[in-house]
This record gives structure tokens, sequence and C-alpha cells, in this order.
């Protein structure tokens, strides 16, 4: 049973962090071919967050199961590392809403620079989580 729930897991969290990468990187600019042409940045949003929302259903019931196997993972300090990250994660998409995104409606083709400040804030610490995670086994 343990190899499913890590596969449901590991599926969740490349879901959700495939769609918090794209967004970051729209936000960011990468990709755009001209400004006419550039996919709104509301758009992907009703599009990626409900995937979000949806993998987070995966990632936090099959993430407690397999912490309640190993509890000594809490004197890991790469597992202790990979949930700060993850925390400060949510801080800066939280903060990411109540801040910048609230004016997302009158923005130009470009995201303004506290928008890609937290794009890419956001892409290095999702990438810390996916590290930390795949250092559990080493450390």
């Amino acid at each position: 049973m343990y190899p499913l729930v890590e596969i449901v897991h590991i599926v969740g969290f490349t879901v959700l962090v495939g769609a918090v990468a794209m967004f970051d990187l729209r936000l960011l600019g990468v990709g755009r071919a001209r400004p006419a042409e550039t996919l709104p940045v509301q758009a992907l949003a009703r599009h990626l967050l409900p995937w979000s929302w949806a993998a987070l259903l995966l990632i936090v019931p099959s993430g407690v199961l397999l912490f309640s196997t190993q509890p000594e993972l809490l004197d890991n300090r790469a597992f202790l590392l990979k949930l700060a990250l993850i925390v400060a994660a949510g801080g800066n998409a939280l903060a990411f809403h109540v801040g910048p995104w609230r004016t997302a409606a009158r923005w130009p083709a470009r995201a303004p620079l506290r928008a890609r400040l937290h794009a890419a804030l956001s892409l290095l610490l999702w990438i810390g989580v996916i590290a930390c995670g795949r250092l559990l086994a080493y450390v």
C-alpha cells in the first residue's frame, strides 16, 4: 500500500507544482510571443487554480499517510526544511493574492514588478520543496 500512496502523493505534487510553475512563468514573461498574443493572466489562473486545489486533495491526505508510517522524519533536517518551505510557499501565495493579484484586471501584458518577485520566489520555494523531498532518503 505504501508505494501506491507514494505514487498518489507524487502525482498530486506534480500537478500542483506544474500548475504553479506555469502560472509563475507566465507572470515572469517566459514564453511570451508578442504582447497582443499574451494569454491573459486571469484566464490562465481560472484554468490552473482548480487543478491546484484538486492536487491538494491528493497531496495532503497522502502526505499525512506517508508521514504516519515514519514519524522519525521529525528528526530529519530535510523533512523539517521541506515543511518550512511549504509553509513559506503558502505564505507567499497568500501575500500575492491579497497584494498584487487584487489589481490583476488592470495589469498590462507584463505583470508588475511586485507580482514578478512573488512568482520568482514561488518557483525558488517549490524547487526547494522538491529538492528536500528527494533528499529525505539521503539525510
